[in-house]
């Protein structure tokens, strides 16, 4: 949670441009009330740009299932990592080391992307984005 409010702090001052997806929202939209009220009360604190999903984003994400890449019954994540291809994002970031953040999805999104021509998506847990701290100390130790 720490990681993930420290980056939360780096979207709110524009050090990174943020996407959204439909989906994203829909799956808050699920939420509870409290739930519901707080989340949306952090996507409040930053500017991003809302995606659509569309029919070639199914197509999209319909090839991470047919290429063994990622099952059926995660079809959202699919979607989640397509509309992120789509938009032209440079990294997906994500929890979910189960469906997306792991080698055989990072992989799989690699050679899907590189057969249909789309730029390349980095896969990242939301730590992995967070800047180091500088020191006065030389990293040549």
């Amino acid at each position: 949670m720490k990681d993930t409010l420290e980056l939360w702090e780096l979207f709110r001052q524009g050090c990174y441009e943020a996407y959204i997806s439909d989906i994203v929202l829909n799956e808050i939209s699920r939420s509870g009330q409290e739930k519901l009220d707080i989340l949306l009360g952090y996507l409040k604190q930053v500017q991003y740009h809302l995606v659509h999903t569309d029919e070639d984003t199914v197509e999209l994400a319909e090839k991470f299932i047919d290429f063994g890449i990622m099952k059926k019954k995660s079809f959202d994540d699919c979607q989640h990592i397509a509309v992120a291809i789509l938009a032209g994002c440079d990294i997906i970031t994500s929890w979910k080391f189960k469906h997306i953040v792991n080698v055989k999805t990072v992989r799989g999104v690699k050679t899907i992307t590189t057969l249909e021509g789309y730029k390349d998506l980095l896969i990242y847990p939301p730590s992995v984005l967070l800047e180091g701290e500088d020191d006065d100390e030389t990293d040549s130790q």
